[in-house]
């Protein structure tokens, strides 16, 4: 029986129901009950409503409430969910390019997979479906919004998206083949620019390749940006991959379930394939799970300076276990949180940046008043931490571009070449480079074409 292990997986192990009762369990006898009322409450439904029903369609949708009344990332996938799941791992399916999530019977965009028909209409994360094909899209799962966005390749769907400050907006998507290449590279100047959109099957194999022909094309590199702006996550082995290509040693992420003794840790092996130099990794509200156990170890191992804005706080690892197969389709259930290797849970909280700089002063005015509409934090039905964190509430960011910057222009990519040029040291200035809003005076800022910082922290 095969299991896609996302963000993880504890052992999966089928629990009855047993004799004893733990604190907070339903008893054996109460349990069997409440089963029975659900077979009387289906057989009412079957004699009594105005129409005909379909079992099938109730039962699914059952199961569907169920899952989702445990947090917002356990499932229950029908057979048709289940096999795209699997598309979506090997790196291609049919649609228009979307992550989503669930929360309080609104659908929200996670993040828009690069080169998609969504990121190419400026779909961004945090938008909320509202309507698809002019039927409002309130109260359906995930599982639902997206058996209404797929479709054949060609065709198009209607999708209402609603954002914080702004008017409805309707936007025609239309269809097609999603080829997920999840690494990209180039040379920007003396560094090398890695972009990593997705965590499948491939990832780990396509950066090795990325940083290889960069190498070749410009040998003298001195530094890296790993940008995983608005990467939703996807596979533990893939983030694993990423994550050992910047080490030499040391843990990358360890995961803990349910009882103490399940403990799972996942340590790098020897061979940096930088050699060492420099790395800044980008983030943002859209960079969720595998993206977030990346940026947590390189930065708990002083690897990599994190610059952008507050990650999405996704830190509970969901384990795919088919039924019958896949023949019944497939549990998607939380199984365990994972932790960075300082032992901090990233649940609802997220990775906060050593540089923390939005990339308009529009986006910062969003993050100043509503930053946990981009969060796992905004979910009612999210696990905690665990370990009594919190994530930060709405604030300015310490740093944002002018209300004339060029907003072709990627400012926190600049702001990431800067800390390289400074070698990859953050400083402290007694004045912001010119064009640097700095809305916190005590925010550690980088200075453009800095030759030899003051003082690194």
């Amino acid at each position: 029986m095969r299991k896609l292990l996302m963000i993880g997986a504890a052992a999966a192990t089928v629990i009855g129901l047993g004799a004893a009762t733990a604190a907070g369990q339903t008893p054996r006898n109460e349990a069997f009950r409440m089963i029975g009322l659900f077979g009387d409450v289906l057989g009412i439904v079957e004699q009594a409503y105005v129409v005909p029903v379909d079992d099938k369609k109730l039962i699914e949708a059952a199961l569907q409430g169920m899952m989702g009344a445990l947090d917002p990332h356990s499932d229950y996938l029908a057979p048709e969910g289940y096999s795209q799941l699997r598309e979506r791992t090997e790196g291609h399916y049919s649609g228009v390019g979307l992550t989503i999530s669930s929360d309080g019977g609104l659908v929200k965009v996670i993040s828009p997979m690069d080169g998609g028909p969504a990121a190419r209409n400026n779909v961004q994360a945090g938008d909320v479906i509202s309507s698809i094909d002019g039927q409002n899209a309130s109260g359906l799962t995930v599982s639902q919004v997206s058996e209404k966005l797929r479709g054949a390749v060609g065709t198009s769907v209607k999708v209402t998206f609603l954002r914080d400050g702004e008017e409805p907006r309707e936007v025609t998507l239309t269809r097609e083949v999603i080829r997920i290449e999840s690494v990209t590279g180039r040379i920007e100047g003396e560094f090398a620019y890695l972009r990593v959109s997705a965590f499948n099957e491939n990832t780990g194999r396509e950066l090795n390749e990325t940083i290889e022909r960069l190498k070749r094309e410009n040998p003298a590199i001195k530094g890296y940006v790993l940008d995983l702006r608005n990467n939703g996550g996807g596979l533990l082995d893939a983030a694993i991959a990423v994550s050992d290509a910047f080490l030499e040693r040391g843990e990358i992420v360890s995961q803990r379930g349910r009882k103490p003794d399940q403990i799972q840790r996942y340590s790098a092996t020897r061979g940096d394939l930088t050699g060492g130099l420099p790395v800044v990794v980008l983030i943002n509200y859209g960079s969720a799970s595998a993206s977030e156990i990346v940026a947590g170890a390189l930065k708990d191992h002083q690897r990599a300076t994190i610059v952008g804005l507050t990650s999405f706080g996704k830190g509970s690892v969901q384990t795919v276990i088919p039924l019958r197969n896949g023949a019944d389709g497939a549990l998607s259930i939380t199984t365990a949180r994972y932790y960075t290797p300082s032992g901090a849970s990233i649940q609802k909280v997220g990775i906060e940046p050593d540089l923390e700089v939005a990339r308009s002063a529009a986006e910062a005015r969003i993050v100043s008043r509503s930053s946990f509409i981009y969060s796992e934090a905004a979910y009612a039905t999210a696990l905690d931490a665990s370990i009594g964190a919190e994530r930060k509430g709405p604030h300015t960011p310490h740093e944002a571009p002018g209300e004339d910057y060029d907003k072709d222009k990627d400012y926190q990519l600049e702001r990431a070449l800067d800390v390289l040029r400074a070698g990859g040291v953050l400083t402290r200035l007694a004045a912001a480079p010119e064009g640097i809003v700095v809305t916190d005076p005590n925010a550690i800022v980088v200075a453009a074409n800095a030759a030899e910082p003051e003082g690194g922290e």
